[in-house]
């Protein structure tokens, strides 16, 4: 091989190494905010979680502990409508295949303030309520109660079942300069890890 061949072989292999060098400064570079996003997803937890039977119906009841973000506040209080999202998913274990996934349900609610009466209003579905401070209306959409899941028909009496469930900011139906807003914000990260339990059908 001449010296000729021999510096072209030389030169690629550098270029090829300067290529690999700056690929993994990338990584690293996007390794650390992602860290940091997932250390601040703890503020938000559950502490509670339980589903029981209700006449024909099985409900899902749940509490969240976490301390409201001076961020969300002003974004209510600048009249944004803020969409909040709970999703709830219940499957049973197959030995031969994945997870059989018996429920999906998702519960929508957004927080907003009415400047007039002074309010702030927690939207459930069709349900409204009112609260004269942030901090209640906060607590209360951190608080879910009697969410209908199933249908008593549907978990078989007797049956062990794998639930989970999440509740999390909807930035998808934020308006869009407030979505790329809270993509930058740690203090609009407001989203709980996925809470995991067994639950045992009781007897029709």
């Amino acid at each position: 091989m001449n010296d000729a061949c021999i510096r072209v072989f030389r030169n690629t292999i550098d270029a090829h190494r300067r290529t690999l060098l700056r690929l993994l400064a990338c990584v690293l570079t996007l390794c650390v905010p992602i860290s940091l996003y997932a250390d601040n997803r703890s503020a938000l937890s559950f502490h509670y979680t339980e589903i029981v039977a209700v006449e024909d119906h099985y409900v899902v009841n749940a509490a969240i502990s976490g301390v409201p973000q001076a961020r969300l506040e002003e974004l209510v209080q600048a009249g944004v409508s803020v969409p909040f999202v709970a999703e709830f998913v219940l499957t049973r274990a197959r030995w031969y295949w994945f997870d059989e996934v018996i429920v999906e349900r998702a519960m929508d609610m957004r927080l907003s303030y009415h400047a007039l009466t002074r309010q702030y209003r927690l939207t459930v579905g069709g349900l409204h309520r009112s609260f004269p401070s942030f901090d209640q209306a906060f607590a209360a959409l951190l608080s879910l109660r009697n969410w209908v899941v199933a249908d008593a028909d549907q978990l078989p009496g007797g049956q062990s079942y794998n639930a989970a469930l999440r509740f999390r900011l909807d930035m998808s139906q934020l308006p869009k300069p407030f979505q790329i807003a809270a993509l930058g914000s740690r203090d609009l990260d407001i989203t709980t890890n996925w809470a995991r339990w067994t639950f045992l059908a009781g007897a029709r």
